[in-house]
């Protein structure tokens, strides 16, 4: 087995893109079962790690990819600037997919997955290339010690320092200084600029992660490395939590150790299961997505964004074309909640049917 070509990354990478697209895509937001949804603030449900997973994933996968472009250029310079190349890309995407249907730039929101993501991958891949192991794990520690310290110790004009709420915390205050009127909603920003410091440290500890996976060692003995030091990482955030609150929107330092944790959890347990006991005929779906991640993500949010874009019916019962589909193929069934997570497990699968004759192909959509 090539290392550098890992079934598991694959299989672990679509099971998050499924995730992000059925979470993203409930049949209504009214109808969404707790743990399809994001924590209020403080605290976490499932769907607040699917996307620090993904983030994860791109370290690991950046890792195994600019090992063997190293080996093959034989130059770091031209890894470079197709590093740099790629993370244009990526965040020219997600502004297009603010941009769209109705492309106005007047409020045109900055932040986002996809930008966030290409800025992760940028600084992380240049840590790789300028850094070894131990100072790329010196770095994580410096990122999570320096963002703790930002939030506890900066003052925020107004609500002074250590306020972790909504209106008061120290992200917002910067985002909404730099970035108003461009942002998720006025004030505050998910994906803003200061948060995405911690996220950078989310997909360094891919990069060691997947340094582990690149060493001469057995799968079992990688797989159980990983599980144990995920453990160990998710038991320390949680340890650390009323200190410093888990918080997804945030990114808070805990978030960090307690979501890594979880991802390399996941990933030891999928190296075992998929490379193994080569355990693969359930993941099959998942290596579909997962080897056209980014247009899978790309292609989905344009066809929500249409669905909710199109209207139909007249007079008083004009609506979306995503809640009419709702509506009368799924909630009139089975009622609003089961229908709205049916919705999106269809959702989901339809992009799995989608996307499976560029798989069995093997035509795959680089970025």
């Amino acid at each position: 087995m090539n290392p550098k070509r890992l079934c598991a990354l694959d299989v672990l990478r679509g099971l998050t893109i499924a995730a992000m697209i059925l979470v993203n895509n409930p049949g209504s937001w009214k109808s969404v079962y707790p743990p399809l949804r994001h924590a209020s603030w403080h605290g976490w449900t499932l769907t607040d790690l699917v996307f620090p997973l993904f983030v994860f994933i791109v370290g690991v996968s950046l890792a195994l990819s600019l090992s063997a472009r190293i080996e093959a250029a034989g130059s770091k310079k031209e890894v470079m600037r197709k590093v740099l190349a790629r993370s244009g890309i990526i965040f020219v995407l997600g502004l297009l997919l603010h941009l769209f249907p109705r492309f106005q730039m007047a409020g045109l929101r900055l932040p986002g997955v996809l930008q966030r993501i290409a800025l992760c991958y940028l600084f992380a891949s240049l840590a790789y290339l300028v850094a070894g192991k131990k100072a790329r794990l010196a770095l994580v520690l410096a990122l999570l010690a320096g963002y703790w310290l930002a939030l506890k110790l900066i003052p925020v004009p107004g609500y002074g320092p250590g306020v972790l709420t909504l209106e008061g915390n120290l992200p917002a205050y910067v985002d909404s200084r730099l970035l108003a009127g461009h942002l998720y909603k006025p004030g505050f920003d998910p994906e803003g600029l200061l948060s995405t410091m911690p996220a950078i440290a989310t997909a360094l500890i891919g990069t060691l992660a997947g340094d582990w996976l690149l060493m001469n060692k057995t799968l079992v003995r990688k797989a159980s490395a990983l599980m144990c030091a995920g453990a160990a990482l998710a038991a320390l955030g949680l340890l650390l939590h009323p200190q410093m609150p888990i918080n997804k929107q945030l990114w808070t330092s805990t978030f960090v150790l307690f979501a890594g944790g979880g991802a390399l959890l996941l990933l030891g347990a999928t190296v075992l299961v998929t490379e193994t006991f080569r355990l693969r005929a359930w993941a099959y779906p998942f290596l579909v997505l997962g080897t056209n991640a980014i247009a899978v993500f790309v292609l989905s949010t344009l066809m929500t964004k249409t669905l909710l874009w199109v209207k139909v019916g007249s007079g008083g019962n004009r609506q979306t074309l995503y809640a009419w589909i709702y509506q009368n193929l799924f909630a009139s069934w089975v009622g609003p909640a089961l229908g709205s997570l049916v919705f999106s497990l269809a959702y989901v699968l339809g992009w799995v049917l989608l996307m499976l004759p560029l798989y069995r192909r093997r035509i795959f959509i680089k970025v």
